[in-house]
């Protein structure tokens, strides 16, 4: 990465750290897009230039993150079944949003705005990960492959929406685990 990635990979962050801290502090209605490029330092239009609005630095998922996923993806043995393989990438992009989803969850429920909004961290994640799947998928046997994605992804979900308000993010994890394990297909060999 040269000099002026390094840059705006720095401002990125420091936009998105500025607006947690006040969305935390003072709520996600309260907080304006002003207040947060001044808490970044840097100007509205700079702001604009890195997330199209506040619920953008709410979901939009760290630039530095897609490298991450693909090497939980290109990572996994070719031999190995494709539900074990599913479930620990899951597993593995899911722990590294460990500082990031609590917070998310908690404005999601605050704010009637975020509540509303269709939009969801990972979405880019998901994409690259059904297409990772199909990749994976034995030769005219994709119905299979994508029915034990919708079957991982089924279980994240409920591990996320049974996930009460008091328990850690250890406890998410449990829980997720717990739901894969149910989930498992009777035949999850590839």
């Amino acid at each position: 990465m040269n000099l002026r990635e390094r840059k705006k990979l720095a401002t990125w962050h420091a936009i998105r750290s500025a607006a947690l801290r006040l969305f935390e502090e003072q709520g996600y209605e309260a907080t304006t897009v002003e207040q947060i490029a001044a808490a970044a330092n840097v100007s509205r239009a700079t702001f604009f230039n890195y997330f199209a609005g506040k619920e953008a630095v709410v979901f939009d998922q760290d630039p530095e993150e897609r490298q991450a996923w693909q090497a939980l993806m290109t990572g996994r043995p070719a031999d190995e079944p494709l539900w074990d393989s599913l479930t620990a990438i899951l597993t593995g992009f899911l722990e590294s949003l460990r500082d990031r989803m609590p917070l998310q969850r908690r404005l999601k429920a605050q704010s009637p705005v975020l509540a509303q909004s269709g939009q969801n961290f990972g979405e880019r994640f998901f994409t690259e990960l059904r297409e990772w799947v199909t990749s994976r998928a034995a030769h005219g046997d994709e119905i299979t492959a994508t029915l034990q994605f919708n079957l991982a992804l089924a279980a994240a979900n409920t591990a996320y929406q049974t996930w009460p308000d008091d328990e850690s993010f250890d406890g998410f994890l449990e829980r997720l685990e717990r739901c894969f394990h149910q989930a498992r297909p009777v035949t999850a060999t590839g």
